[in-house]
């Protein structure tokens, strides 16, 4: 009986490879779980344009926004593991687990594909505020506890939790304004409503280039090339500070993985393509394209750190 079975399988193990081989056959959606015209929905736009070049159809972006990300990574965890439905998501990925009561899907139910970008922010302050360097903010911030606020985009943002990290590292007594977004809060600290905050490049070389706003500090480990004269918050200030905005792309978990592994391959050429790269460099942004293991590994430190910051601090959300 088995002698007869075992051409059967063969067959349907080969059908099975070709089915895959012939991905993809449909549409691919990637989720974007923020509103559209952020940065992150603006990078994933170019990014599945060229996916969908690259793997010889279409991919299309779907934006699913609120609660901090959550609602669109949940759509995704929930969504059928064949590797046409992908998140594109970004550092609120590894805060929300510490600020929300309970998570709206598994921490098992997505599975990481690829880190895609890292991109640094800015401490910013008004052009003409009294702060040379972060130095300067420093001393103001240990003399006079609690009388220097920065703003942020929220409560679950990097640009909220690089201070706060700042602020752990060296005993601060800081006190924090949110706002709606980040366009709104860099607009407070030009009219020097706010003393500093942590901005993109993106959204703050234009008014650093422009006279409007003094950049500080970088906060990644090396300087920004479109910022080489700012130095590092490590260099400045604190030895092995580093908090980056990043955006990754996941999949539902259980994708077959030569679907996965076509998908994290033809990712990785895209981010590879020198108009890309280009698109990249004028966000402020570095290009990644990294293994399902190395980014795994990267959100496991990820989510050490921020899910600290938010205990020490006592961080809740707005």
């Amino acid at each position: 009986m088995f002698r007869f079975l075992k051409p059967l399988i063969a067959a349907c193990a080969l059908a099975a490879g070709v089915a895959h081989a012939a991905f993809p056959e449909r549409p691919i959606t990637i989720v974007v779980p923020y509103a559209p015209g952020g940065a992150a929905d603006a990078v994933a736009r170019v990014v599945a344009t060229r996916l969908g070049a690259k793997l010889g159809g279409s991919v299309i972006v779907d934006n699913k926004a609120g609660a901090s990300g959550t609602i669109g990574a949940s759509f995704v965890a929930k969504a059928p593991a064949d590797g046409y439905t992908m998140l594109y998501d970004a550092t609120p990925y590894s805060i929300n687990p510490h600020l929300f009561p309970k998570m709206p899907y598994a921490a098992n139910a997505l599975q990481p594909l690829s880190l895609v970008l890292l991109a640094p922010n800015v401490l910013i302050v008004k052009a003409d505020a009294p702060y040379k360097n972060v130095g300067e903010l420093i001393a103001k911030a240990k003399a006079q506890p609690g009388k220097i606020n920065f703003a942020s985009g929220g409560s679950g943002t990097v640009q909220r939790l690089a201070a706060e990290l700042m602020a752990q590292k060296l005993g601060l007594d800081m006190v924090h304004v949110p706002y709606k977004s980040g366009g709104p809060a860099i607009t407070d600290v030009m009219a020097g409503q706010v003393d500093f905050m942590f901005g993109t490049v993106a959204a703050t070389y234009p008014h650093v280039a422009g006279g409007k706003l003094r950049a500080l500090a970088v906060s990644a480990p090396e300087r920004s090339k479109r910022l080489p004269d700012v130095p590092t918050v490590a260099e400045a200030a604190i030895p092995g500070y580093e908090a980056y905005e990043w955006n990754g792309v996941f999949l539902p978990a259980g994708v077959p993985a030569d679907v996965a592994t076509k998908l994290q391959q033809a990712l990785q050429e895209v981010l590879k393509e020198d108009e890309v790269k280009q698109r990249l460099a004028d966000l402020g942004a570095q290009p990644i394209g990294s293994t399902p293991a190395d980014f795994a590994a990267f959100l496991k430190k990820e989510d050490a750190k921020w899910g600290e910051v938010v205990k020490k601090g006592n961080i809740k959300l707005d």
